[in-house]
């Protein structure tokens, strides 16, 4: 390949990957064609990229990022994974992936996030991480659940002081309607 063919290539990686923190490595080996093509399908209607990629060229176009360390010492056929909402997101349906019967050269080989890189176990984990959106769920139930409380805890002392006050008013009114029918009566 040219050197011209090379920074071309490389180019079109780096603008591929602009933007994105992390990824994950795969490896395709071994895949029908056809179920390839069914890997590629689904994984770019959820919003996942899927790139094979020439180890040195993705380093290149790497450099100065923090995805740099992704690529260092790599041997092999690779292909990277990147995009869904986030990271967690994106290694829940790459392990589905790896579980698949159809999918059996399908594995995970590591991942970065945010300049951190992670072996194929490390990875793994990532998917039994809360998602972005699972844990923005949390974090919104845990504030509502201090404001619910504090609603409760206002409402029902005002609660209790509301029908202090009605006894209390009570009382003075039938006082008073006593007084006023003896008053009458007299």
């Amino acid at each position: 390949m040219s050197k011209y063919v090379k920074q071309l290539i490389t180019k079109e990686i780096r603008n591929r990957l602009d933007g994105a923190n992390y990824l994950m490595l795969v490896n395709l080996t071994g895949i029908d064609a056809n179920v390839n093509k069914d890997i590629r399908a689904n994984l770019a209607r959820k919003g996942i990229n899927l790139m094979v990629i020439k180890n040195s060229l993705a380093g290149r176009a790497a450099d100065n990022t923090s995805l740099a360390s992704a690529f260092k010492n790599l041997t092999g056929a690779n292909a990277i994974c990147w995009g869904a909402s986030d990271i967690v997101a994106l290694a829940k349906e790459l392990v589905a992936l790896t579980k698949g019967k159809d999918t059996k050269g399908f594995e995970i080989k590591g991942a970065i996030l945010d300049g951190e890189t992670f072996d194929a176990a490390q990875a793994t984990e990532i998917s039994k991480w809360l998602t972005r959106e699972e844990q923005i769920s949390v974090l919104v139930g845990q504030i509502v659940s201090i404001g619910a409380m504090l609603s409760g805890q206002i409402i029902s002392v005002g609660g209790a002081v509301a029908s202090q006050i009605a006894k209390v008013a009570e009382k003075e009114n039938s006082e008073s309607a006593e007084s006023q029918t003896e008053s009458e009566d007299k």
